[in-house]
């Protein structure tokens, strides 16, 4: 039998992946090693290349769609996957930054099918590990002779403080009833579009285009990384823990508001007012409840809510793209790799 189109679209993304790897992890493995000892042994650990007790292992480094997007938009207009390397291996750094932070935010004890930097090392070593990861980030760029390596700096450094403002939403939102989705979207444009429009924009800015095509690439990254999170917050509560290597339901024993969330909580409806009332309180939900809550959430209309949008902020992310490369060749691999992100199903 043919190979289907879902299968063929998938094998294509992950051969993109695993070229971005081949070309990124060099540079990202110096860096790496360049730090002292005990930083080194925990980001080691965090990527998924050392043990805790420090000897190699061959774990799970993460999917590296984002540095897979700095190199795909260099190709799409023209420049090669070499020159851009650093930067690919700084947008990686910094999102890596971020979720050793962000794991000990959420108290997320699993990533990558094993227990969190944090959960081994200690809350505040995962934290100093994850300053140095980003400083580590902006050390490639500060050294990289490229031409355009001091615009990506100040692209990558913009986009870290807009991650830092998206977090700090996230974190405000679970002590707040009257989030509104408009808020909430422009929390999720924050904490995951922007990085995943900085990428877009790198890879335009290494291949020698001008700020208004970036910007444009940075807006196709932005909306693709809404229907990231979109359909995240989904597996979040309706994935397989088996296959993602994180606890399903932890967002919502916290209460937090993700976007299939706040739609049910603003939905009007009695399951939104059931929801509602599930989420009152400041203890974590018990298991019957995450289950209750993510029933409440589907009657309410959330779950097709975030499915339609995820679709919605694809076709915006195309139109983006379509605008400055034309040609659907060209485009191939920054296509192939938002098609990755919306067809995650678990």
């Amino acid at each position: 039998m043919g190979m289907s189109t879902l299968d063929r679209e998938g094998h294509e993304a992950a051969e993109i992946l695993s070229r971005a790897r081949l070309t990124v992890d060099p540079a990202l493995r110096t860096a790496v090693g360049s730090l002292p000892e005990s930083m080194r042994r925990i980001a080691g650990y965090h990527f998924g290349w050392l043990n805790a007790d420090g000897s190699p292992a061959y774990g799970d480094a993460g999917k590296a769609i984002r540095p897979a997007l700095v190199l795909a938009a260099a190709h799409a207009l023209g420049g090669q996957p070499g020159p851009a390397a650093p930067a690919a291996a700084a947008v990686e750094l910094v999102h890596n930054f971020t979720l050793l932070h962000d794991d000990v935010i959420d108290r997320d004890a699993t990533r990558r099918h094993r227990p969190a930097a944090w959960a081994v090392f200690g809350t505040d070593d995962a934290i100093l590990a994850g300053d140095a990861l980003q400083a580590l980030a902006f050390r490639l760029l500060t050294e990289d002779t490229h031409p355009a390596a001091n615009r990506a700096a100040t692209r990558l450094a913009e986009c870290v403080i807009e991650l830092c403002d998206g977090q700090h939403a996230d974190s405000e939102f679970e002590r707040r009833a009257d989030v509104s989705l408009n808020e909430c979207l422009a929390m999720a444009e924050a904490k995951t579009g922007a990085l995943l429009g900085c990428a877009c924009a790198l890879g335009a800015l290494y291949a020698g285009a001008d700020d208004t095509t970036a910007d444009a690439l940075d807006a196709f990254g932005r909306q693709v990384g809404l229907a990231f999170q979109l359909i995240d917050d989904l597996i979040g509560i309706w994935g397989d823990a088996v296959v993602t290597g994180k606890p399903v339901g932890a967002d919502l024993a916290a209460r937090k508001k993700s976007l299939p969330v706040v739609a049910a909580l603003r939905s009007g409806t009695l399951a939104g007012a059931e929801l509602a009332r599930i989420y009152v309180g400041g203890d974590p939900l018990s298991t019957d409840d995450v289950v209750r809550a993510a029933e409440a959430i589907e009657r309410a209309g959330g779950r097709d809510w975030a499915q339609a949008q995820a679709c919605d902020r694809m076709a915006g992310a195309i139109d983006h793209l379509s605008a400055v490369v034309p040609d659907g060749v060209a485009a191939g691999d920054l296509l192939a790799l938002a098609e990755l992100v919306t067809r995650r199903n678990r």
